[in-house]
């Protein structure tokens, strides 16, 4: 007769937590494992960490070309010619390291103007 997984969770589910560690210790011995229970613990309370740095990627210039180079100028301190090098080069990372709130100014400028922009 085969004992189905059913039968074994039900079999644990009314043990003691002492019985459950006891298990534990027993099958880490005979398979020669290391049960990780803490780090079910860790997975649960874990913090992820919010994004600090962002880089603004023009995907494409949009009908409007002299107004994204007239703000990817004033974004980045290039002159003319390397602005309108760098517009036409999309899809280019225009800048990088960047707040979040810096980089959705950025952003939101170049949609108004037609451009498409991607933020990472």
């Amino acid at each position: 007769m085969s004992i189905s997984k059913e039968n074994i969770i039900d079999a644990i589910s009314n043990m003691s937590i002492a019985d459950i560690s006891e298990l534990i210790s027993m099958l880490e011995k005979k398979f020669n494992v290391v049960a990780n229970t803490t780090n079910n613990v860790t997975n649960n309370t874990e913090v992820l960490e919010e994004q600090t740095e962002f880089s603004i990627f023009l995907d494409k210039i949009g009908t409007n070309k002299i107004s994204v180079i007239k703000i990817i100028r004033s974004v980045t301190g290039l002159g003319l010619k390397e602005a309108k090098d760098l517009v036409e080069s999309a899809p280019v990372l225009i800048k990088e390291s960047l707040n979040k709130v810096d980089a959705n100014s950025i952003k939101q400028d170049l949609e108004k103007v037609g451009a498409s922009v991607t933020i990472k």
